[in-house]
């Protein structure tokens, strides 16, 4: 039997002041791989990953997806209202 392993959706803040919205399995691995641009998102070619500022728990990968999606359709207003509640 795999397993169970918990997904987290999390905001990191790019150099630039951006805002990027992912899911994962492991925080601190995936926080790497884009600060190293290998298997990073290309958003982060252009502006390098300075921190992560928001994570959420979930138990699968489909309401980690979900919540992804829903954090992409706010404003960038209400995902720094949505870090500053974390």
């Amino acid at each position: 039997m795999i397993p169970k392993s918990d997904w987290f959706v999390y905001i990191i803040e790019a150099e630039n002041g951006h805002l990027y919205t992912g899911i994962t399995t492991d925080l601190k691995r995936r926080f790497c791989e884009h600060q190293s641009k290998q298997g990073g998102a290309r958003f982060f070619h252009t502006s390098a990953a300075k921190k992560m500022v928001f994570n959420e728990v979930h138990s699968d990968r489909s309401s980690a997806s979900k919540r992804e999606a829903a954090i992409k359709k706010l404003s960038r207003k209400a995902k720094i209202e949505l870090i500053a509640q974390q």
